[in-house]
């Protein structure tokens, strides 16, 4: 199989992209995926960030993958974890697609990068909160491991569909993206206007 960058940018972008939504589920699986894609060949990362695929990396990664998987299993601790998690997602997110688009000025690969994977990672990490959060008010947490695993396999099967058909999948993303995003949205406007006003 040829490695994804050398099929274009668009599909090193596509991929980029997924990943970083898969980012959103477990923060260090789409890291580990990319630097071992890197070992194998599938992709192609700038040369800047070849140390994502160097054996110390993918070593920390890997450990730090298995960690957090467990970890989403451990009552309370799992909503404590959505806390470190949010801004871990979104930087990982970023260093996904900044690693993956062509050379350019740096301000501007990470300014892309930024909006692009840290925007994909954000939103599906706040979709995550949102239903975890939702879960332990309505079965006490006892539904929680439920939507670990569920997130551990998302994330698994988003990596998978990213390095098989990064521009299929990258537009199923892209759209379903856009579509959590006015749902968060129109979810948080509701709640605002139901909050109470002061002294009300």
């Amino acid at each position: 199989m040829d490695a994804i960058s050398e099929l274009g940018t668009l599909p090193a972008l596509m991929a980029g992209i997924s990943l970083s939504a898969a980012a959103g589920l477990r923060v260090f699986l789409p890291v580990l995926a990319l630097g071992l894609a890197t070992r194998f060949g599938l992709l192609e990362l700038g040369e800047q960030f070849a140390w994502l695929a160097s054996d110390p990396v993918l070593m920390v990664v890997g450990i730090a993958a298995l960690l957090e998987i467990g970890t989403y299993y451990i009552p309370i601790v799992d909503n404590l974890l959505d806390t470190l998690a949010t801004p871990a997602a979104i930087g990982g997110g970023t260093v996904i697609v900044a690693a993956l688009l062509p050379e350019m000025h740096g301000l501007l690969q990470w300014g892309i990068a930024a909006l692009l994977g840290g925007g994909a990672a954000g939103i599906t990490q706040g979709t995550t909160v949102l239903a975890r959060g939702v879960s332990t008010a309505s079965t006490g947490g006892l539904g929680n491991p439920l939507i670990a695993t569920s997130e551990t396999g998302g994330s698994l099967v988003a990596i998978l569909l990213a390095l098989l058909i990064p521009v299929v999948f990258g537009v199923v993303v892209i759209l379903v993206l856009a579509w959590l995003l006015v749902r968060l949205v129109r979810l948080l406007r509701s709640r605002r206007h139901r909050a109470p006003a002061p002294g009300g």
